[in-house]
């Protein structure tokens, strides 16, 4: 929900960094932490909240499956959520001595969960109450996804259960060869444009066992049935996936076309950045940068389907060694682009939320920060680190190049201008204009590359921290009013003793009481176009 607005390069950045912490599951309240992460996805997973989707999820035993489904009756799934397994439950299973796996109370607690789900089923006629009631769940998951969003299963529904709306398999329990294969097998029915394939969500760890289930399931294939034989479809998806491939190939490939020989860094960088001396070209070059971006993740998704099958695809070692060197010489040029845009995303943003989830959905002892600048942005890096230790940290193709290096830097100040100016508009006007200064100078070789260094960190401590104008000035907002009223101390603290006496609660946005604070502003301005000038400012300031 937090991150709906990133794009699909800083999601994958946020979960390569804190993916690997699911590792750290706890055992304690297992099933509960298993059931949150299930219901977590019917709210944001494609297909499962938009409700054309469902899921089966397979559990080890009819004992857990019976715990899952009490566990789920608690959630939003209740009552769109049922247990399918071999049991019919019947009065001895829990008046005779138990010589199965279960002791008597988990007996019990199976068969009172059966007797509960079942006391409303009439049977039909022929069939038992369970047969009647799982008939009936069967069905609605087939033809009411949005009514019948989740089967628990131990064994029954892996073969031969044909359910096109289902799109997730969640596997909690071992298992291997056809099991496993056939098990996945569930998800791969489509039923529309939007789904294009299913997941799997694996909490056994089990797919270092996939390749030999595919393995051993290929080799007993029967071929006398007729239709296409499996070497045919194999043909068929290598066919399919060179296309691809080659496509987008060419397609990032022309999308470069148009860069300036010899198409270095630099040049990529002012091809889709622009020249940092004009304030408007980073976020006119945007949709190039946004092509560039997505045309990446195609080629690396196309590259990945058939990297280790590309000679059976049909490619030689030559073009398997050039297809290589263009997957990696994209991939880091996505990066320095990002880097030179200021648009790498700001992973600290975010750490409060993402400890959140994690020390509410797994348990672990308290995180210790190991590094206080691994996630920084890069002009934070440069305040906090020091200009040489910012350099050491750029992407190896940049560090090489001088110029590269300072329209990197640049970009990623004039992006932060832009992104504060409403803050205080006079301030980062003049840091605007020093950062012209410096960069014309740059260019004019007017100053050496160390002075340009020391000018431009220099220069980024001014706009991440402004500077203390004085002891009475001392917040932003106040700082604020001060500049863009002529310097004028008197009058801005003026303001903004009048603004915290007469703001109601919850102003912004409602013109009511918006007008309360505007009306205050101008009995000490007696002007209305500056009232609605600096009122467009006090808006921005967090203290008001």
């Amino acid at each position: 929900m937090k991150t709906k607005a990133l794009n699909d390069w800083q999601k994958s950045a946020l979960k390569k960094k804190w993916g690997a912490m699911q590792n750290v599951l706890s055992s304690k309240s297992r099933i509960e932490r298993v059931v949150s992460d299930i219901v977590m996805d019917f709210n944001v997973k494609p297909r499962l909240s938009n409700q054309r989707g469902n899921a089966i999820l397979v559990v080890s035993s009819i004992y857990e499956a019976c715990k899952y489904f009490v566990a789920f009756q608690s959630t939003e799934l209740k009552n769109k959520c049922a247990v399918v397994t071999s049991y019919n439950p019947q009065a001895k299973d829990i008046t005779l001595e138990d010589t199965g796996a279960n002791n008597e109370t988990d007996k019990q607690f199976i068969y009172y969960t059966y007797t509960e789900l079942l006391k409303n089923v009439d049977a039909k006629a022929g069939m038992s109450k369970t047969e009647t009631y799982e008939d009936k769940v069967k069905n609605a998951f087939i033809k009411e996804p949005a009514n019948m969003k989740l089967l628990i299963v131990v064994d029954k529904l892996l073969t031969g259960f044909d359910a096109p709306s289902c799109t997730y398999l969640y596997i909690d329990k071992s298992m291997q060869d056809h099991g496993l294969f056939q098990a996945i097998c569930r998800t791969n029915r489509l039923d529309g444009d939007d789904k294009e394939f299913g997941y799997i969500v694996d909490y056994k760890d089990l797919f270092n066992k996939v390749e030999n289930a595919i393995s051993v399931y290929s080799s007993e294939l029967d071929n006398s049935t007729g239709g296409a034989s499996p070497d045919v479809m194999l043909q068929a998806r290598l066919k399919k996936g060179k296309e691809r491939l080659d496509n987008a190939l060419e397609a990032i490939i022309l999308l470069c076309e148009p860069v300036e020989p010899p198409q270095g860094e630099l040049e990529h960088i002012r091809y889709f950045c622009g020249n940092s001396e004009n304030p408007h070209e980073l976020s006119e070059n945007e949709h190039k940068r946004t092509a560039f971006y997505k045309a990446t993740v195609v080629l690396i998704r196309a590259y990945a389907n058939i990297a280790d099958e590309l000679a059976a695809a049909g490619y030689s070692d030559a073009d398997i060694k050039r297809i290589k060197k263009h997957v990696d010489d994209f991939v880091k040029l996505r990066e320095i682009i990002r880097n030179a845009s200021g648009e790498n995303i700001d992973l600290k943003a975010y750490e409060a939320d993402m400890r959140y989830l994690l020390d509410t959905y797994i348990e672990a002892g308290e995180t210790n920060v190991i590094s206080p600048f691994g996630d920084l942005p890069l002009l934070e890096l440069i305040v906090k680190t020091g200009m040489a230790d910012t350099l050491s940290q750029l992407p190896k193709g940049l560090q090489g190049n001088q110029e590269a290096v300072a329209e990197t830097i640049e970009n990623n100040i004039r992006s932060t201008i832009i992104k504060a100016h409403l803050n205080d508009p006079a301030y980062f006007e003049k840091m605007s204009q020093l950062l012209n200064e410096i960069i014309a100078n740059r260019k004019a070789k007017a100053i050496e590359y160390a002075e340009y260094l020391k000018q431009i960190a220099e220069l980024a401590k001014q706009v991440i921290t402004p500077p203390t104008i004085s002891e009475k000035l001392d917040t932003a907002g106040k700082r604020a009013l001060y500049n863009n009223l002529n310097e004028n101390e008197e009058l801005a603290l003026a303001i903004d003793r009048k603004i915290k006496e007469v703001r109601p609660h919850g102003w912004r946005g409602v013109p009511a009481k918006e007008s309360v604070i505007q009306f205050a502003l101008y009995e000490l301005l007696n002007d209305v176009a500056e009232v609605e000038r600096l009122f467009a400012i006090i808006k921005q300031q967090a203290e008001y």
